[in-house]
């Protein structure tokens, strides 16, 4: 890399505390893999993180937390920009795509209760605090006696509110706390069986312009390929049955051996009507195992759940 140009990069990322520290896991390990390269990490104020008054799925879903990010990365004032894997739209930005899916950190759910009690052990009509419509789904098929709360903000507001609303519990990503230092919160991992993960959780992806083969090559070390096989069969997954970040949808990738086994979900808003099936496919064709996932699904009725869902979250947004 001759020349100071070629010894710096721009790195776009949110600018909550998660986010930044997220870019610095990936910076150091820029670092690490090519010496004398400098990152400068730039922090870009998104839609997502002005609307925190608002649930998700009214105002956009999670695609309002890369919007401006993967402008300033088209514009080129930023050469690669960092995401929470769950965050990005099944679909990218023409232009743009992965240049590199890191190491999935834990990829389960967490549970956070203020008594120290498990999830099958929280008392009846208890008050939960979470984001996602995938999370109500599935605790709601589990515990329909629940009342769900919706909470919105960074990490360490959330795990405030658990105090001042008075909450029960909240739920975090469980890799989002690691990452933070914050582990001795956790009351409980939620395993796949009672809450599938969403698609994506617990993975870094680096976003590049497709033009740009000097930062292709710069960030291609960075690529994990057993995560990058398990995440493509999750979101091509999520392609298939159209849906988007904030829809009750999740799946799950899993290397065993040479074998990818992808469990995947579909519920309606109560939690009553909820199907999951699971495939075992090849790890070389990831994105046909989500897809033979997703027809499995559709055949057994999620295109139906699927479309009721989206009428009434349209419903809820006017």
């Amino acid at each position: 890399m001759a020349g100071a140009r070629r010894n710096t990069l721009k790195l776009g990322t949110r600018g909550s505390p998660l986010a930044l520290c997220q870019a610095g896991l990936v910076s150091e390990s820029l670092s690490r893999q090519w010496p004398g390269l400098e990152v400068s990490i730039i922090p870009i104020k998104t839609s997502g993180d002005k609307f925190l008054d608002v649930v998700l799925s009214q105002v956009g879903g999670k695609g309002l937390f890369v919007k401006e990010i993967e402008e300033a990365l088209l514009d080129s004032r930023i050469d690669l920009a960092v995401h929470s894997l769950k965050d990005l739209p099944a679909e990218l930005a023409p232009g743009l795509r992965e240049g590199a899916v890191m190491r999935r950190e834990d990829p389960l759910d967490a549970l956070i209760a203020r008594s120290s009690l498990r999830f099958t052990d929280l008392p009846r009509g208890a008050r939960i605090g979470t984001s996602s419509l995938r999370r109500q789904v599935q605790f709601l098929h589990h515990r329909p006696d629940l009342q769900i709360v919706s909470l919105r903000g960074n990490v360490q507001t959330r795990l405030k509110k658990l105090d001042e609303l008075g909450l029960e519990a909240v739920v975090l990503a469980a890799a989002g706390l690691i990452r933070l230092g914050l582990q001795d919160r956790i009351t409980e991992r939620l395993q796949p069986d009672l809450c599938l993960p969403a698609i994506g959780q617990g993975a870094l992806v680096i976003e590049i312009r497709e033009d740009d083969q000097r930062t292709a090559e710069l960030v291609e070390p960075l690529n994990h390929r057993e995560t990058r096989q398990a995440t493509m069969a999750e979101r091509a997954f999520l392609r298939r049955l159209g849906g988007s970040c904030v829809t009750p949808v999740a799946a799950f990738g899993e290397i065993e051996g040479e074998a990818l086994v992808l469990t995947g979900m579909v519920a309606g808003l109560d939690g009553k009507r909820l199907l999951r099936h699971a495939v075992r496919g090849e790890t070389g064709a990831p994105e046909r195992v989500g897809q033979a996932l997703a027809e499995m699904l559709l055949a057994a009725g999620a295109d139906e759940i699927l479309r009721e869902v989206n009428a009434q979250l349209l419903g809820q947004g006017q």
